[in-house]
């Protein structure tokens, strides 16, 4: 067998037998190397990592991040209780579990009450929530600083147009509302993105780590300031891991400089969620067909490689128009050649290889034939998570690779799990 398993056709073919395809393939070795980067950026008195669980939250990764020592951020009350039934610790001191969220729905005012989980705050008008709901514990403020972006522009997580977090002008009326509320600020949290290069980062931390300085002076239940995520993954070159040592430095000095003002101990935190997880999942699928259309008066014609996976277990492509690097795997390949690579939805945009403004844009791969495989890499971040039943289709299986041993950590969804949740209940009381 191949070093890497995927490669190797015969592999493949023994498991998707198994499970079909396609599926979702964990390499517990490649998530716990990125586990380790982030520990070692963090390794110190008062620095902390959490997990930012939106970005995968398959019980094996939560188990894998608690037995590693890194907290979690979630951002639901459900993802709070995943996070509770993978072993994390509730509650307030210290607060392992972080609730950041820019509007409370579902159970979540019920689980933070119920779990004395620290909710992080986006604007204003959830310190009212709140308040009527009846909790009394301490808050976290988000604050957006005016500047940062996200890796795409539909992701900005800071500057004007972005929805979180309550704007740097207001934060003073945000405070002053939690303390008339009896609602203590613990924690400062602000998240400005990965934007394009690791140096712009390390420079929009430098700067939140001024700004924060001068505020915690003017809080006097503050202990933790949190940069947030947005440590940068290359999903075009696997060997680019950047280098992190004019971070490390940044962290401990806003440390240090933060617990001189305050008079006290400070935590600092950062949440990476795509950097743990992104390269730890390749998604599997089967090439189904080979077909061509023509040049016209509308556009030019594509070769297409017809696969069974589609944007039901992989979005990002069709809704950020995001590279994902691609492997055919197979017996015998031909010919390297631009092919169009598209899935089974009805749907034109499920499509894989598009360019930054959405566009098919071929890929040069070997050309396979029907039965052979083909691998999107770089899936473990917002694939699993982001899965839809569109077409009536069930969510893919996840298949964990640790140690030469291959373990299904969630079965392909059937008919009968899509249509669980559908009834026919009276509402209004008839």
């Amino acid at each position: 067998m191949a070093e890497n398993p995927l490669l190797d056709p015969a592999f493949l073919r023994r498991l998707a037998d198994e499970v079909g395809t396609p599926f979702l393939f964990y390499d517990a070795e490649v998530l716990r190397k990125r586990i380790q980067v982030v520990k070692d950026l963090t390794s110190g008195e008062s620095l902390v990592s959490r997990y930012a669980m939106k970005a995968s939250s398959a019980h094996l990764i939560l188990k894998e991040m608690k037995s590693q020592g890194i907290w979690i951020d979630a951002v639901s009350g459900n993802e709070i209780l995943r996070a509770k039934r993978a072993g994390f610790a509730m509650g307030a001191e210290p607060p392992v579990v972080l609730l950041t969220a820019d509007v409370f729905r579902d159970n979540a005012l019920e689980v933070i009450r119920e779990e004395k989980v620290v909710p992080n705050l986006g604007s204003i008008g959830q310190l009212a929530t709140l308040r009527e709901s009846g909790y009394e514990g301490p808050v976290g403020l988000r604050v957006n600083p005016g500047f940062g972006h996200g890796h795409v522009q539909a992701c900005d997580t800071g500057g004007p147009s972005s929805k979180h977090g309550i704007w740097i002008d207001d934060l003073p009326r945000a405070i002053d509302e939690a303390t008339r509320s009896g609602l203590p600020v613990t924690l400062l949290h602000a998240h400005v993105g990965s934007g394009p290069t690791q140096d712009e980062f390390n420079a929009n931390v430098g700067r939140l780590a001024f700004l924060f300085r001068e505020l915690i002076e003017k809080l006097p239940d503050c202990g933790a300031v949190s940069f947030g995520g947005g440590l940068p993954h290359s999903y075009r070159d696997p060997a680019l891991v950047p280098d992190l040592a004019p971070l490390a430095r940044t962290l401990r000095d806003a440390q240090a400089s933060f617990s001189e003002s305050a008079g006290r101990d400070m935590r600092v935190e950062i949440e990476p969620g795509r950097f743990f997880v992104a390269p730890c999942a390749t998604l599997v699928s089967r090439v189904a067909d080979r077909k061509s259309t023509r040049t016209n008066e509308k556009g030019q014609g594509h070769d297409f490689l017809m696969v069974d996976a589609g944007f039901v277990d992989l979005v990002r492509p069709a809704m950020y128009g995001s590279f994902h690097r691609m492997t055919v795997v197979g017996e015998s390949l031909g010919p390297v050649r631009p092919w169009a690579v598209a899935g089974p939805l009805c749907e034109s945009g499920d499509v894989f290889t598009r360019d930054d403004h959405e566009l098919i844009q071929p890929r040069e791969l070997p050309t396979p034939e029907p039965g052979d495989f083909l691998l999107l890499h770089d899936a473990g971040a917002y694939g699993a998570v982001m899965s839809s039943n569109y077409n009536s289709l069930g969510r893919a299986p996840q298949v964990w690779w640790d140690d030469g041993r291959a373990v299904l950590m969630s079965r392909r969804e059937t008919l009968d799990d899509i249509l669980a949740a559908e009834c026919e209940q009276p509402l209004l009381g008839r």
